[in-house]
């Protein structure tokens, strides 16, 4: 039975008339749901050529102090608006190798725009506000999905064959943060996983 995920996939593809999909629950050593983890696939045909669509104009807020949300995931070459609806300026800075960058000291009501065009992990602060955090996956495959608060993602339209399957997580204890397996993928149907990370005790 498919575990119904509403509105996890960030991408939208055309899945050929024959495909298979993958339901990972994702939980910690403790088997607590892990929410906010990205999975990303790669069939072993490879992704799809000719680029692929993508949700238009995605958005991580700065709200309350904080980035919202918390982990973003957007495709290669995608531009990400940072809106101010605090009523305290900040200044949104990156020193990760996919993106670095810094948007200068702006205000409540106003908005900057960064585009990002080198896959990788994008780790956000303030320079204002050492307490804020916040992360953007730059993909380059159109299966890319967030876990809700249950744990859950579903990636649908992938062809038969094995696919590597990656796992990240900011407070995963692993090299970069990921966590890799090959999946075997039906032709049709979906296939249910259970993946278990290594997490600190206290999230």
């Amino acid at each position: 039975m498919r575990i119904p995920v509403p509105a996890l996939l960030l991408f939208a593809l055309s899945a050929p008339a024959s495909a298979g999909s993958l339901d990972l629950r994702i939980v910690d050593q403790a088997g607590k749901p892990v929410p906010d983890a990205v999975v990303t696939v790669y069939p072993a045909g490879g992704v799809p050529r000719g680029g692929f669509s993508f949700t238009p104009g995605p958005v991580m807020t700065q709200e309350n102090i904080a980035f919202v949300p918390h982990v973003l995931i957007v495709p290669v070459g995608a531009t990400v608006r940072f809106p101010n609806h605090d009523k305290v300026r900040h200044h949104v800075y990156s020193f990760s190798k996919p993106a670095r960058f810094e948007i200068k000291l702006f205000g409540k009501d106003e908005t900057r725009s960064y585009t990002f065009t080198t896959a990788g992990t994008v780790a956000l602060g303030c320079n204002i506000h050492d307490q804020m955090s916040g992360f953007i996956k730059v993909v380059d495959t159109p299966f890319a999905a967030k876990t809700n608060a249950a744990g859950q993602a579903s990636i649908s339209g992938l062809a038969l064959g094995t696919a590597q399957v990656t796992v990240w997580h900011p407070s995963l204890r692993a090299k970069d943060n990921e966590q890799k397996s090959v999946v075997p993928i039906p032709a049709s149907g979906a296939v249910a996983r259970t993946v278990t990370l290594i997490l600190p005790a206290l999230r």
